[in-house]
This record gives C-alpha cells, sequence and structure tokens, in this order.
C-alpha cells in the first residue's frame, strides 16, 4: 500500500464532492443575502485552507493569483471558485507525493501536529464544509448529491 496514493485519492474524493455541490448550486442559494455565510464564501474558504494546509510549511504558501478578500464586496463567481478547485487540485498531485509524512512537524505553528496528521485534518475541513453545502442544497434546492468514496483515477495512477 502506497499511504501518498491514498491521502490523494481521499483529497481527490472531497473535493470532487465539493464540485459537485459548486456546480448544482442554484444561484438562488450561491450569494443569497439572508445567509451569514454565503454558498459561495464556504466554498472559497473551504479551497484557500485546502490549499494553505496542503503545503509542507506555511513559509512555502503563495496565494491563489486571483485571490482577493472574500469579505469584501464582490462574491466569487461559480467559475472562479471551480477554477480554483482545479488548481488546489494540481496543488495536491503535486504536493501530496512529496510531502514528508515522517516529519513531526506540521509545518504551521498553529498546529501541533505531525505532517501525516495535518493531511488528515486538512482532508477532513474539506469533507466537513462540502457536506454542510450537501446539506444546504438538500434543505434549500431540494437537490440530493452523490457520494465519492476515493479518486476513481487512483487505478490508473498505480
Amino acid at each position: 500500500m502506497n499511504l501518498k496514493q491514498v491521502i490523494r485519492s481521499q483529497y481527490l474524493a472531497a473535493l470532487a464532492m465539493l464540485k459537485e455541490a459548486v456546480e448544482k448550486c442554484p444561484q438562488s442559494v450561491w450569494d443569497d443575502p439572508q445567509d451569514q455565510f454565503k454558498f459561495w464564501s464556504k466554498s472559497y474558504h473551504t479551497l484557500f485552507y485546502a490549499h494553505l494546509y496542503v503545503q509542507d510549511a506555511e513559509k512555502d504558501f503563495v496565494q491563489w493569483e486571483k485571490h482577493r478578500d472574500p469579505d469584501g464586496d464582490i462574491p466569487f463567481t461559480r467559475e472562479e471558485v471551480l477554477e480554483y478547485l482545479s488548481f488546489v487540485e494540481k496543488q495536491i498531485e503535486e504536493k501530496v507525493p512529496v510531502s514528508d509524512l515522517e516529519s513531526a512537524d506540521s509545518g504551521f505553528s498553529w498546529y501541533p501536529v505531525n505532517r501525516l496528521e495535518m493531511h488528515f485534518v486538512n482532508i477532513r475541513h474539506i469533507q466537513q464544509h462540502a457536506g454542510e453545502l450537501y446539506e444546504c442544497l438538500g434543505s434549500r434546492a431540494n437537490l440530493e448529491l452523490g457520494w465519492t468514496g476515493y479518486s476513481r483515477n487512483l487505478k490508473e495512477q498505480e
């Protein structure tokens, strides 16, 4: 078993679920003025931290070129969020295979865990918010979205 391939698979599966939620979200839910945390904002937040924590360390993080303050007046569009999601998938493809899973340091001073656990925390964060977005779409748009348990292209990579 290649642990890095398993980690990669779980990142990509969690992101596939997030992608489905973003793609299927009706515009009325995407930027509903009554929501404290907008659908687009939660989607972007999830990707921002996935991008950050897949880096080896805080010092290695370079913001996405289209980043802007998500608390500002201009919401991210669905297309922008999907573009960022694609960027984060590429970051995972690049960073996970060279990650030092034996490192006792997460690379982030505020997270006192080892590098392997940091990947688990990051995947759980993605899945937590994907689940919240799925629930939102179920209750507000009567949409039922599918489950992705693993990256389907993992076998192709072995």
